[in-house]
């Protein structure tokens, strides 16, 4: 018997990753991946993100099981959108962004955000060639989610953490201090910005960072 052994997922994974990353880079555009729970606020976060920038530089690739619902959202704001449906899968893969990326228009972007599947733990574990991750999380999830999720990868391979739904803070027991001092023991170099996606509340340091980062004027 002839047991033949096939390449691991995530290197392979990681090989187009780099393929990903290599093809944007010569068109000047960053990628930033977007991960976190149903409900945290991804979509919305997008929304209020858009705002603040030209929506014709910025292209947008949505990751669900099934559905447009969060696509037809960003694109009423006049960005470029990509709709992926997994079919199930609980995660977006760097081949699944390479095929995107081939039905996006790249010549005059300068950013492409990614929203995965509401998730905090598959996704984590598969780079998709972004330049920034970002964990959002949401105040309604309770205090010790940081530490509920150290492995997988969902806070310590997260350059940002946006702690979303602020608003709600007078209406929740919830220590948002300590939220942020448990993802801090997990990964002390997180970015953490509070804010609601809502109201914009704590956004104009949200989008300094983004900005500068990225030197977008």
């Amino acid at each position: 018997m002839k047991i033949k052994v096939l390449k691991p997922i995530l290197e392979a994974n990681e090989s187009i990753a780099d393929e990903v990353k290599g093809i944007l880079r010569e068109k000047g555009i960053k990628l930033v991946n977007i991960i976190g729970s149903p409900g945290s606020g991804k979509t919305a976060l997008l929304e209020k993100t858009l705002a603040h920038l030209f929506p014709a530089e910025v292209g947008i690739i949505e990751g669900d099981i099934s559905t447009t619902y969060d696509a037809e959202r960003v694109y009423s704001l006049g960005a470029e959108v990509v709709q992926i449906n997994t079919q199930g899968a609980c995660h977006l893969d760097a081949n699944m962004i390479k095929e995107a990326l081939q039905n996006l228009t790249l010549d005059n972007k300068k950013i492409i955000f990614i929203e995965n599947v509401g998730n905090l733990v598959c996704p984590a574990e598969f780079r998709l060639g972004e330049d920034l991750r970002i964990i959002v999380l949401s105040l309604t999830e309770g205090e010790h989610k940081p530490l509920k999720y150290p492995y997988p990868l969902s806070f310590s391979s997260s350059q940002v953490l946006i702690v979303n739904k602020i608003d709600l803070l007078p209406h929740l027991k919830v220590d948002m201090e300590g939220i942020i001092a448990e993802a801090k023991k997990i990964n002390p170099d997180l970015k953490v910005f509070p804010l609601s996606s809502l109201t914009g509340e704590g956004f104009s340091g949200w989008i300094e960072y983004i900005k500068n980062l990225f030197c977008i004027p």
